[in-house]
């Protein structure tokens, strides 16, 4: 079931906090929605799940509309909130049946419904026990379950992963991936590593608009544009090597790198790759060619040159 947003805007009094604002999730996805703390994803997830309507624009999840359809694209929605609200007094598995029941699942399918969310979640050990005696891991895996037990096609999450510990966060993130091969997913966060180890697109909001959308490695393409060397030449006099470098046709900058005597980083040309040039300059001068490797753009930079204009 696909989610299209169109041109959503919303205000709070005189703030935008959400800027006209479009974009298409498509079933299967796992779309990382980034963002510095008070960019609107938040905001704009609300408004997917209905908890809010906008000033303007539409939200289609499927055939339905926010505007016409709110009861009916419930009950095709999971929704984890930030702050994971639980009835901490409850045992997991009463939790789980009242959940259930809200959703209006049959009678005689919650049973079922319950023991498979145990199951898919990792609850087997906990679901006798108290929300409000769970980690904070597995108080994340019961919202997870409550947010699936009506098997929902689409899953929203936000920041699903706040204030887990490193395990933690690395088994919510396998489940996540895991359910995301049958369902479209929105995973809110501000944490780059999370988005890029978890979703397979990557949309990055700031100050209520859409800056960048793509996959990790679009975005490092589009950071620099340029493709970004680190050469090592060796059997020749730097300076030689570095004239030499300057003149080929595909270079646009060479530079020495501080404190590696006899290495280089080089920046070719727009759209333009200077590796087989690189290569064939060392065969015709005997040099020997100990190094060449692509210098990525780190995603941290990336969000970094977007999110703080």
């Amino acid at each position: 079931m696909d989610i299209i947003v169109e041109n959503l805007t919303k205000k709070y009094g005189a703030q935008k906090a959400v800027d006209n604002i479009s974009f298409r999730v498509k079933t299967g996805e796992v779309l990382g929605f980034l963002g510095p703390n008070g960019a609107g994803k938040t905001t704009t997830m609300k408004a997917i799940t209905t908890y809010l309507l906008p000033n303007a624009g539409d939200i289609r999840v499927g055939q339905f509309s926010i505007h016409q359809h709110a009861d009916q694209i419930k009950r095709h929605i999971g929704y984890l909130p930030e702050n994971n609200p639980l009835y901490q007094e409850m045992p997991v598995i009463d939790y789980l049946k009242h959940v259930a029941e809200l959703q209006g699942i049959e009678k005689s399918k919650i049973r079922n419904r319950i023991l498979e969310m145990v199951r898919v979640c990792g609850l087997e050990g906990e679901k006798h026990k108290q929300i409000g005696e769970l980690s904070k891991g597995y108080k994340q895996r019961v919202g997870l379950a409550q947010a699936l037990i009506h098997d929902p096609e689409v899953l929203i999450l936000d920041e699903p992963t706040a204030g887990l510990d490193p395990n933690q966060i690395v088994e919510i993130r396998e489940l996540i991936k895991k359910i995301g091969k049958e369902k479209t997913v929105i995973l809110s966060s501000h944490i780059l590593a999370e988005v890029e180890a978890t979703c397979d697109r990557i949309l990055i909001i700031s100050k209520g608009k859409i800056v960048a959308d793509g996959t990790s490695e679009d975005l490092r393409k589009r950071a620099h544009g340029r493709e970004i060397l680190k050469v090592t030449i060796e059997d020749s006099e730097p300076n030689d090597i570095f004239k030499a470098l300057q003149s080929l046709t595909t270079i646009e900058v060479v530079d020495f790198i501080r404190q590696e005597k006899q290495s280089f980083e080089i920046q070719s040309k727009e759209n333009q790759s200077s590796r087989r040039n690189i290569f064939n300059l060392c065969v015709d001068n005997g040099w020997t060619l100990t190094g060449m490797t692509v210098i990525e753009t780190k995603l941290e930079d990336i969000f970094r040159e977007l999110t703080m204009n």
